[in-house]
């Protein structure tokens, strides 16, 4: 399997991955619920729901480290275990503390399997495919956004609220599981004889240097943000405006519907417009649409602003991963995504917080303001980011624009997408795009 093989692999990852994040998205409501079941107040389910985020923060960096100069696939099914383990375990845990012990080890689960994914996307895909197969990705991460938090509502309620949580905690371990049922064969198996040959690692402060790396991680932390925060401040908004639970749900069903269908049309709007247009106006849209639903519309504006916002969130992961890592060095890609996610869940820390004490003064609208001038920053700085690779034009050759360009800068290379090339060793490995 080299890159620009064979995708029956990128099928079967997304496929897992719906499973795994389907898992976690239908656990966090569940595991708030419990913990409120178990005589939790909001400082405690703050705290619980914090250490799923934080404590994977001391472990990205290594798993990155590990990842760069060994193999993706195993770290796969670690993630799933732990998802697996944490889910079910919060459903039979009897404390807070071990709640949040439990919700800090299905986050590091999340963490395994995201970057193991990510790095075998990125290391599995030709330079003018990563645009178009991380856009596929995160449709796995789209759809289990879409369908845990519906599994969640039908299982939870009644009088016995700490049962029915324990009930769906169950349940979300059970449906991770299934998520081995796609890991088989999914790494090419001469991968990582390549990698531990490389040099010496790069320092973490070269990688965030590099250009093109802190713009790629910016844009996937208000992304990231304006998602979580979204979700969590528009039933708030919902209630001051008498706007129903129900009603909210389908506005924010819409908005993930939305997103999934613009990662289903990837490849077409970059081959329109390329990344760093398509991401500077996705930015900028996304930072003004924000910005009006702190306005007093009715349901109907609100029901097509979010399609729209949906639309150009789906935009910024997928491709902001594909900006991180053409411009990390090649033997510190993992690295790179690593550190990618290490800023999404410092977002997924300090956004909430920032926008409660936003809230707290100036009104419920305001974190959606302060979302758009985060956006609005996110936009103007995809504008200097470099071109970097292939935007996922896909001619002939998958070299288009900045593509050809890049190519043409890397030397003489076959057309032929994943054409083996010497290295120094007198092996062979898959040819590597050029970074910016």
């Amino acid at each position: 399997m080299v890159p620009g093989g064979n995708r029956g692999w990128l099928l079967r990852l997304v496929i897992a991955f719906g499973f795994a994040q389907a898992a976690v998205s239908m656990a966090r409501p569940a595991v708030s619920y419990r913990a409120l079941a178990l005589g939790a107040d909001e400082r405690a389910v703050g705290v619980i729901a914090g250490v799923y985020a934080l404590l994977p923060l001391f472990a990205a960096v290594p798993l990155g480290r590990r990842t760069d100069h060994g193999r993706c696939a195993p770290l796969l099914p670690v993630g799933v275990v732990l998802i697996a383990g944490g889910c079910a375990l919060s459903g039979v845990a009897g404390s807070l503390w071990t709640m949040a012990l439990w919700s800090g080890v299905m986050g590091l689960g999340h963490l395994c399997f995201v970057i193991g994914a990510q790095s075998l996307v990125a290391r599995q895909s030709a330079p003018h495919e990563q645009d178009r197969n991380f856009g596929h990705f995160t449709i796995g991460a789209s759809l289990g956004q879409l369908i845990g938090p519906i599994a969640a509502g039908a299982l939870i309620g009644g009088p016995d609220m700490a049962g029915s949580s324990a009930l769906a905690l169950v349940v979300a371990g059970g449906g991770a599981a299934v998520a081995f049922t796609s890991l088989w064969r999914i790494e090419h198996p001469g991968a990582a004889k390549s990698r531990t040959r490389q040099g010496a690692r790069v320092p973490v402060g070269s990688i965030l240097r590099a250009r093109g790396v802190p713009a790629g991680i910016l844009i996937s932390l208000s992304v990231l943000s304006a998602t979580d925060i979204l979700t969590a401040y528009l039933p708030v908004v919902g209630e001051h405006r008498g706007i129903s639970p129900a009603v909210i749900g389908v506005l924010l069903s819409l908005r993930a519907a939305a997103t999934i269908a613009c990662r289903l049309v990837l490849t077409p709007l970059l081959r329109l417009l390329g990344r760093t247009v398509l991401l500077t106006v996705t930015c900028l849209l996304a930072a003004l649409l924000c910005a009006g639903v702190a306005l007093p519309v009715p349901v109907w504006a609100l029901a097509l602003m979010l399609v729209v916002l949906g639309f150009c969130l789906g935009v910024g992961q997928p491709l902001s991963m594909t900006t991180v890592v053409q411009a990390a060095p090649d033997e510190a890609r993992s690295t790179a995504l690593a550190l990618r996610l290490t800023g999404n869940r410092l977002g997924q820390v300090a956004a909430p917080a920032a926008a409660g004490l936003i809230a707290g003064v100036a009104g419920v609208a305001a974190p959606f303001v302060m979302l758009g001038a985060l956006l609005l920053l996110s936009s103007g700085v995809a504008l200097r980011s470099p071109s970097t690779g292939a935007t996922g034009a896909t001619g002939p050759t998958g070299e288009t624009g900045a593509a050809g360009a890049a190519g043409a800068a890397a030397g003489p290379r076959s057309p032929e997408i994943g054409q083996d090339v010497p290295d120094r060793a007198g092996d062979s490995r898959p040819c590597r795009e050029s970074k910016g």
